[in-house]
């Protein structure tokens, strides 16, 4: 277990769970976030921690031994030292893991940077026999040209229309549209290289093809135009969120900074979100409703959800207490809840990309673009 999640890390955790009976990865992550709330105070709270980009995604590879189930656990931080090893006594304090007595050990607290440090020393050395074996030019010249190449180089066309993008749309799942070439440069300059341009409200059969495929996000100008990208750009396909620049400005002109604020306030399209849905707008596959009605008595009066994937396969039972830590999963389908759905946990669920909700009656007010079902609807 080598992958470690993309946060600039400084430090990687490494950590060894014994449990004493069979638990799965949700209960792994709900026990981290869940026993550890609140213990270190606001500033060191993991779960804002990770909002941060402070922690990164937590890595975890279970196994399955006798009835009891071991795991290894990865977290990799870019805090110091001193805040990383306080996370890592953290984690020793859980004692339960979902429905099971268990215990994490930490490891090891591994340096990142000493393995970056080493390929870097090795790296310049062949750099420096290179260089140095080639003929001197002008240091304005060279810096210049370097310069030059690296724009040029990580600006491509993309499709037969040419579309101006950055090297990572086809290798990407998650794509930034904007609308023209400049707000391209602007983004790959800025280290965002999975972007595309639109060019204009004429949507063009490439940028249709990958709405279909992949996560969207529209990044538009903060005016009138941005707004009409947007509105073209759901009538052809699908648009997971939308990030817009401050009032006035365009995506071209934008810092670092703006650049990532806009990007982390995305939000639901409002057609995704205007007006409450009518109870006899959900439809349930008859198969889909039995799954779902003998996972719901199961959990009814337990204070539990489980979490199930698009397979109709139970990814993890978890206590409505630590919901939060789907956030780190993959294909949640449905979120099966002992109790109400409320908005906050819509939303949740919204956030996520689950189709369904289903709880024992409907307390959300608002349209997240989910399917809420109730235990009269089963």
């Amino acid at each position: 277990m080598g992958k470690v999640a993309p946060v600039s890390s400084k430090y990687i955790v490494r950590a060894t769970l014994q449990a004493e009976g069979l638990v799965e990865k949700p209960d792994i992550i709900g026990a981290i976030f869940g026993q550890t709330e609140g213990l270190l105070g606001a500033d060191m709270e993991l779960r804002e921690l990770q909002k941060s980009g402070r922690i990164g995604r937590i890595e975890v590879e279970t196994e399955i031994i006798n009835g009891k189930t071991t795991a290894k656990i990865i977290i990799p931080s870019s805090l110091d030292k001193t805040q990383t090893a306080i996370i890592a006594a953290a984690l020793e304090t859980i004692e339960r893991i979902g429905p099971c007595d268990g215990k994490i050990i930490i490891n090891d607290i591994e340096d990142a940077r000493i393995t970056k440090r080493s390929y870097i020393s090795e790296r310049a050395k062949e750099i420096l026999q290179r260089f140095v074996s080639k003929d001197q030019v002008d240091t304005t010249e060279l810096t210049d040209t370097v310069k030059t190449g690296a724009r040029s180089a990580t600006i491509i066309e993309y499709g037969p229309e040419k579309l101006a993008s950055g090297p990572d749309v086809g290798s990407s799942e998650e794509l930034i549209l904007v609308e023209g070439r400049a707000d391209v440069v602007n983004l790959v300059k800025n280290g965002i290289p999975n972007v595309i341009a639109t060019d204009g409200t004429r949507i063009p059969k490439t940028i249709i093809d990958l709405m279909n495929k992949k996560v969207i996000t529209a990044f538009v100008d903060g005016d009138h135009g941005g707004d009409l990208i947007i509105k073209s750009l759901m009538h052809v396909g699908k648009v997971d969120f939308v990030a817009r620049a401050p009032d006035g400005k365009e995506v071209e002109e934008l810092t670092f900074k703006e650049i990532m604020i806009a990007l982390r306030g995305k939000e639901k399209p409002a057609a995704l979100t205007d007006s409450k849905p009518s109870p006899k707008a959900v439809r349930v596959n008859t198969d889909i409703k039995n799954v779902f009605k003998e996972l719901y008595k199961q959990v009814a009066g337990s204070q539990t959800a489980y979490i199930v994937d698009g397979n109709l396969k139970v990814l993890g039972r978890i206590p409505k207490s630590e919901l939060k830590s789907i956030s780190s999963l993959n294909d949640v389908y449905a979120v099966i809840i002992d109790g109400p759905v409320t908005y906050d946990i819509a939303k949740l669920a919204a956030y996520n990309k689950a189709e369904y909700v289903v709880g024992s009656k409907n307390d959300c007010k608002r349209r997240l673009g989910i399917k809420i079902l109730t235990e009269g609807d089963l």
